[in-house]
């Protein structure tokens, strides 16, 4: 028995989509539900009660090729049988593939280990469709697993503070890193900011500076990841906290907890101060950070005496600068290298910033402060020696550290800082695939919960993602379609498994490993 979607333009049928053949009452029931949910994919409808009788059973459908006889069927509108009612019917569908695949995940990554399972359907509630957490009870429902209360999910979130969820989640993705990556050595830091839907300010929740240019209350989130990306803790701070104070307490939390005591911290430029880095080594961690291109022309002297603005391509030069003053004035390594391929951007970029100066000092675009443009009472002119000045440096990128070259030379020292992209592309990955922000939680205890529940699905979506070669979103988008159907025939209910399509079955593959 075929069952079919028509789809026509008056009298006109324009298209036929063959969605499968039945032989028993469970297959038409199966195929008719999904025919149903084909024609109308997440609509909604409005109650007008019973409007048609379906039909359940392969004997209840005419047989239009033996006999002008509808077999009983009764006759609708427009000369088509109207369905009858049958002794099998559809009683709901299961995303079972893909929660099978979010729980083994869950699991290999050790955070079964917290024993609370309340928890872990938030986290993979998240992963399925980031919302709120009372409309988390909707997804869960949706995917066909039993969805907590919104009451247990607050008491939940309580003994995740209560227990120290995140702690131990940390200690599982750390194993789970030197399981992967060989060493706990390296770690990537760097800080990004959680906007609040609430004008109101309190202990937490400071107006500071945004990297979007914000004006709500927000918070300060600190998170170190492998060199792969995996994060491996994450910390909340105050809103209006300086990114510079956070790399501290991070760092020396992670210490304590773990036991690290040879650890390489890399950081972007903005961690870089003299009293952080001296606060750093005290602490015994080494460091690479990257360093502020205005001290080049005095590390490079000696270079641009004797070649001027001569560089090969992917050349590394090393200097040595003091950093700080007084009795914190300390020697640091620096390690240049110039790219050709940045010299062109930088270029170009410098051209951008010329042309927009040069509107201003020629009265073609309103007065605004912008680089090479120097003002002195009411002439604007270009400022030539800072353009001079950026062309000299154009294609030149610095990193500070505290390893000797013994320890790690210029190149591998470049390339370990080159790993730092991994941390934004988590900071991207926290904030849209799982939408982290905008936080609703009024109390810190939530909060912290909250950060404790996106940290969990971060880690899981990294997993998959190394073991699949695609985006979490991707995933879910492939293995959420796929579903069981629930049919129940003659009052006794049985699960029929979906067919899979070949892009499932190619995911299923890469994420087990053959």
């Amino acid at each position: 028995m075929a069952v079919q979607i028509v789809t026509r333009q008056g009298r006109v049928v324009v298209d036929v989509d063959h969605i499968g053949s039945a032989h028993t009452d469970a297959e038409l029931a199966l195929l008719v539900q999904t025919a149903r949910e084909h024609l109308s994919p997440g609509q909604e409808t409005l109650d007008l009660g019973p409007l048609e009788r379906r039909c359940e059973r392969v004997d209840d459908v005419a047989d239009w090729t033996t006999s002008t006889e509808l077999g009983g069927a009764v006759e609708a509108s427009y000369g088509r049988p109207a369905m009858v009612a049958g002794g099998g019917q559809v009683v709901g569908t299961e995303a079972l593939i893909l929660w099978d695949v979010l729980t083994g995940a869950y699991a290999q990554l050790g955070f079964d280990v917290l024993g609370d399972e309340v928890f872990r359907d938030l986290v993979l509630g998240r992963i399925v469709e980031p919302t709120s957490k009372a409309d988390t009870i909707r997804v869960l429902d949706e995917i066909g697993v039993a969805a907590p209360g919104l009451n247990t999910i607050y008491r939940c979130l309580k003994r995740c503070q209560e227990r120290d969820y995140r702690g131990q989640l940390a200690t599982a993705a750390l194993a789970h890193s030197v399981r992967t990556t060989g060493t706990s050595a390296l770690i990537m830091y760097d800080c990004t900011t959680l906007h609040f839907e609430n004008a109101d300010e309190d202990d937490l929740r400071r107006v500071g500076m945004s990297k979007e240019h914000r004006v709500d209350p927000q918070a300060q989130v600190g998170l170190l990841v492998d060199p792969g990306g995996f994060p491996l803790e994450v910390h909340l701070f105050e809103g209006n906290k300086a990114e510079t104070t956070t790399l501290i307490p991070v760092l020396t939390q992670f210490q304590q907890r773990h036991g690290v005591t040879d650890m390489v911290v890399v950081a972007d430029a903005g961690m870089l101060s003299a009293s952080n880095l001296n606060a750093l080594e005290d602490a015994g961690f080494s460091f690479i950070v990257g360093s502020r291109l205005t001290k080049a022309p005095y590390d490079l002297a000696e270079h641009f005496e004797r070649h001027g603005n001569y560089f090969t391509d992917s050349q590394v030069l090393e200097s040595n600068r003091v950093m700080g003053t007084g009795s914190a004035a300390r020697s640091r390594r620096i390690v240049y290298q110039w790219s050709f391929k940045r010299q062109k951007r930088d270029d170009r970029n410098i051209n951008k910033m010329i042309e927009k100066a040069e509107k201003i000092a020629t009265g073609q675009a309103p007065l605004k402060k912008t680089r090479f443009l120097k003002v002195t009472g009411a002439t604007k002119e270009l400022d030539q020696a800072t353009i001079d000045r950026a062309r000299q440096l154009a294609g030149l990128k610095g990193y500070v550290t505290n390893l000797s070259v013994e320890a790690m030379d210029g190149a591998a020292v470049i390339a370990a800082y080159h790993d730092l992209w991994q941390v934004e592309a988590s900071f991207r990955m926290t904030k849209n695939d799982l939408r982290a922000r905008p936080v609703f939680h009024r109390q810190r205890e939530a909060i912290e919960a909250h950060l404790t529940v996106v940290f969990a699905a971060l880690a899981l979506s990294r997993h998959l993602q190394e073991r699949a070669g695609m985006s979490i979103k991707k995933i879910v988008q492939t293995l959420r379609p796929v579903r069981s159907a629930k049919v129940e025939i003659n009052g006794e209910q049985l699960v029929l498994p979906p067919k899979l399509p070949d892009r499932a079955k190619e995911l299923l593959e890469a994420i087990n490993g053959h």
